[in-house]
């Protein structure tokens, strides 16, 4: 699925006309499970002009690996018993450069963690053979991995591959303008609400079938037995972590509600003293990530303790919400959970995905110079006086935005628009440092249905930026 992704088909394309620091080039692409690095790599492979050879390692012994590896560069059979073999990742290297000699080529070695998992020396090995024999070759080689973690690793300073690479990418989920036109035909509203569902992990937004109603896809989709949609929260935990039972139960407690320290460790039971290392390894996993209130200044948010611990990826918040406390039931049935997610879902969106792209817009509207400030945060705010939902600052201006999201179906008036000027923004510039004093507040409305002539001329008096679900929808880059 390659809709946004032109930056990551520019830098790739860019690679093959690079003399710069040699004509040989290694690159590591990585992400998330199910974010597209594979296919996004065949597309560019494809359309390249250039021979490429595409390997993905096993969990399988190395020896096994490096036969497989060498035949598919032949343009072999992989399984077939006769191809040669290895004894160690240096002899494949080597043998390799001779094949290749002064050829362009693109080598893609994807799931390098599984071969490095198999032989303790693959990655040393790797490093010699681009020292000795790839810089200076005719090569494009890239490395390509899931394990976010150990493929992060491999950037550090210990790994033997440090300052080696010639370009790296981290590849994320699509933006969401990717579902205005994989979902053209559904509303601003449904669009939102599938957010909520998928975000813009590739592999769940092909779980959707734009012919057929969000609710459709729901109970004919996600709800159906035999899902794969149940499994993959597991299946992905099990293939990253060595004890995903613990880290289940975590991930439950955020799911359900649980944000601080205290109220994960009483959801889940896992003692506070152990809790901190599991969330750390989350937050590497990209599953959970924690959040400060956006009015603490960057030169501060070190070591500030309102930290509060949400679940990044929008399927999982689904999945947790609503599909995991049904995954034990012996007497499943469709009919039975869809009632319970129809009720829960307009409040459930409203939390999570309107909140999340309306933060998302003032960011993009900073970048863009659309905001009469640039931010240096964005995100939301809370203390024992206010909570705002959007909030973006900027500690050297001396300016403030705050804003307020609402998911009901009615539209908004007047009432709203005194909350926010009359309430909501002093208590917030109090929580500012030297409590508010010479600060410049703006205010903006983000509400689905829109907002009554009478709301419209308050917020005109006062400046209020007004944002509708269409307007979200359609300025979301």
């Amino acid at each position: 699925m390659f809709l946004d992704r032109d930056a990551e088909l520019a830098f790739l394309r860019s690679i093959q006309t690079r003399t710069h620091p040699g004509p040989g080039q290694f690159i590591m692409l990585y992400g998330r499970r199910r974010v597209g690095k594979t296919a996004l790599l065949l597309h560019w492979a494809e359309q390249s002009g250039l021979p490429f050879s595409y390997f993905a390692a096993e969990k399988e012994p190395a020896p096994l690996q490096r036969r497989k590896l060498f035949a598919t560069l032949l343009g072999r059979n992989p399984t077939t018993p006769t191809n040669p073999t290895f004894a160690s990742w240096s002899d494949l290297w080597h043998a390799t450069a001779s094949f290749l000699g002064d050829k362009r080529h693109i080598l893609i070695f994807d799931e390098l963690p599984y071969a490095a998992e198999s032989d303790p020396a693959t990655l040393s090995a790797l490093q010699h053979a681009w020292d000795q024999h790839f810089q200076r070759s005719q090569a494009l080689i890239v490395i390509c991995g899931s394990q976010v973690r150990t493929m992060e690793l491999m950037l550090a300073s210990q790994s033997p591959i440090f300052g080696r690479l010639t370009g790296q990418w981290h590849l994320r989920p699509l933006p969401y303008s990717a579902l205005r036109t994989l979902l053209p035909g559904w509303s601003a509203e449904e669009r939102i609400a599938a957010y909520a569902l998928v975000g813009g992990v590739p592999t769940y937004l092909q779980w959707l079938d734009p012919a057929r109603s969000l609710v459709e896809n729901i109970r004919q989709v996600m709800l159906a037995p035999g899902s794969l949609v149940m499994a993959e929260v597991e299946f992905l935990l099990y293939d990253e972590l060595r004890e995903p039972r613990t880290y289940l139960a975590i991930l439950q407690a955020i799911g359900n509600g649980a944000h601080t320290l205290k109220e994960i460790a009483n959801a889940s039971l896992v003692s506070t003293t152990n809790l901190s290392n599991y969330l750390a390894q989350l937050q590497v996993l990209r599953l959970v990530e924690k959040r400060l209130p956006a009015t603490i200044p960057p030169t501060r948010q070190r070591i500030a303790r309102q930290g509060r611990y949400h679940l990044s990826d929008p399927f999982f918040r689904f999945y947790f919400r609503f599909l995991q406390p049904y995954q034990g039931d012996l007497s499943y049935q469709p009919e039975r959970v869809l009632p319970a997610i129809q009720q829960g879902l307009r409040a459930f969106v409203g939390q999570t995905a309107f909140e999340d792209l309306a933060r998302q817009w003032v960011l993009e509207q900073g970048r863009a110079g659309g905001l009469p400030f640039t931010p240096q945060t964005v995100g939301s705010h809370w203390s024992r006086q206010v909570q705002v939902d959007v909030v973006a600052a900027n500690f050297q201006s001396r300016e403030v935005l705050v804003g307020e999201c609402k998911w009901g179906t009615d539209t908004i008036d007047r009432a709203v628009v005194r909350e926010l000027v009359e309430q909501k923004a002093p208590l917030l510039r109090a929580d500012l440092p030297d409590a508010g004093q010479g600060w410049t507040t703006h205010l903006a409305l983000f509400a689905r249905a829109g907002f009554t002539p009478a709301a419209r001329e308050d917020a005109r008096r006062h400046n209020i930026v007004l944002v509708d679900a269409a307007r979200l929808d359609q300025e979301l880059g």
